[in-house]
């Protein structure tokens, strides 16, 4: 077991009681799946409720009907499990931490990705890297398997890759997403050109947010490149904000465009918050086929 493995797989196991209604929250423990059961095209029968207008001729179970002397349909449950593409930007970006945060951004990140693939693989659906050869994965050995292969894709430039993704399935986005906003449009726009849904979490470190520092201080990029030295660091405060601002407000844009979900996570705040927004905004995909 991976040390990632064992933190995210708890942490997914005792989410879902947050994350859906208590009505779901009955029905997922009684099945012993998350999520799994919805109305579709299947085999499998789910159970019968009256007819409603719109359904067919073809739908009434008349045997039950003729028993009970009301008109019943039969309804079977859908069992294509559904692929979840996930990403985690491995940039150099996301290999910083301030003195407010306990982790490294990719390392919350990573956790994340991990626990939301557990509750998924719980639920019967299947997971894969957004990268390339990466395969569908399923079941508990998938979340190693998952693992494994996130702790081998460290590379990135904090932008998506640009790869198709299977028919039906969803895409999640995570990473501190401050590449230039046209670029990630773009990205994002190809994306969601498939038949699928999406949602993003941009993760950041409290002091990418606050910039608390005073005085003169000297800022080194983790990627390289020329540093920036400012003299008086309150006196940008402002102006930083703003800026920070509206990189948030041009994602959140994006990705309604997309019909995408957009959060935000600090790595000084529990994992468990992050997890329930992006498994929340799953929920709806799940149920749409």
């Amino acid at each position: 077991m991976t040390p990632l493995t064992r933190p995210a797989e708890a942490m997914g196991a005792h989410l879902p009681p947050l994350m859906v209604t208590a009505e779901r929250v009955a029905a997922t423990v009684a099945q012993g799946v998350h999520g799994r059961r919805r109305v579709g095209q299947g085999d499998s029968f789910w159970q019968f409720r009256p007819f409603l207008p719109g359904d067919t001729a073809a739908r009434i179970d008349w045997r039950v009907s003729a028993r009970a002397n009301r008109t019943f349909v039969r309804e079977t449950e859908w069992e294509a499990a559904q692929t979840v593409c996930l990403w985690r930007d491995g940039g150099a970006s996301m290999r910083w931490k301030s003195r407010a945060a306990p982790v490294e951004k990719a390392d919350r990140a990573g956790l994340i990705l991990l626990a939301l693939a557990a509750l998924l693989l719980r639920g019967g659906e299947r997971v894969r890297l957004l990268a390339p050869g990466s395969r569908p994965l399923h079941g508990r050995a998938g979340l190693e398997r998952l693992a494994d292969e996130l702790e081998r894709s460290t590379a990135g430039d904090g932008i998506p890759p640009d790869l198709a993704v299977p028919r039906h399935a969803s895409v999640v986005l995570i990473g501190d997403l401050l590449a230039p906003l046209e670029t990630l449009a773009a990205r994002i726009a190809g994306l969601a050109a498939m038949p699928a849904g999406g949602t993003v979490l941009q993760v950041l470190d409290p002091a990418e947010i606050m910039l608390p520092y005073q005085g003169r201080v000297r800022f080194q990029g983790m990627a390289g490149g020329a540093a920036a030295l400012i003299p008086r660091v309150e006196g940008v405060r402002a102006q930083y904000a703003e800026r920070l601002a509206a990189q948030q407000r041009g994602l959140a844009a994006i990705c309604a465009a997309a019909g995408w979900g957009f959060s935000v996570h600090r790595t000084d705040q529990p994992p468990e918050t992050a997890l329930l927004a992006l498994y929340s905004a799953l929920a709806p995909q799940r149920g749409r086929r």
